[in-house]
């Protein structure tokens, strides 16, 4: 599976963003998705993930209550969802895919991964 992130861009603290990635490929609903983000001079951490059906999601502790991931099994396309932007937020976002029947928090476990969206939150 091919995967395309879009959605970026440099938004106010408190504001709000839409990142999609779209997938290539008739077998989008078997694979689990996350998000995934890396700031300047830090590692690749999980951001959100959503299972086959959309039926399960997770969230890191930073992001719980403000971020919300979906996806559109029809369209091929995960969403995230992102309001009340902190300055922390700042950071390159990925999207990525893993046929597993468990939503992985580690960036090691997936297979696929789209190419970052940049996102950056002015204080």
């Amino acid at each position: 599976v091919q995967l395309q992130a879009c959605g970026g861009g440099l938004v106010q603290a408190g504001g709000s963003l839409r990142l999609s990635c779209a997938a290539s490929g008739r077998t989008f609903s078997s694979y689990v998705m996350g998000w995934f983000r890396q700031g300047p001079g830090k590692e690749r951490e999980f951001v959100a993930g959503i299972s086959w059906s959309g039926g399960s999601t997770y969230y890191a502790d930073s992001v719980e209550g403000r971020f919300t991931i979906s996806r559109d099994n029809a369209k091929n396309i995960v969403y995230l969802q992102m309001s009340s932007l902190k300055p922390e937020d700042t950071a390159v976002y990925y999207c990525a895919a893993d046929r597993t029947t468990r939503v992985p928090f580690r960036p090691q476990s997936y297979d696929y991964w789209g190419q970052g969206t940049q996102v950056t939150v002015s204080s």
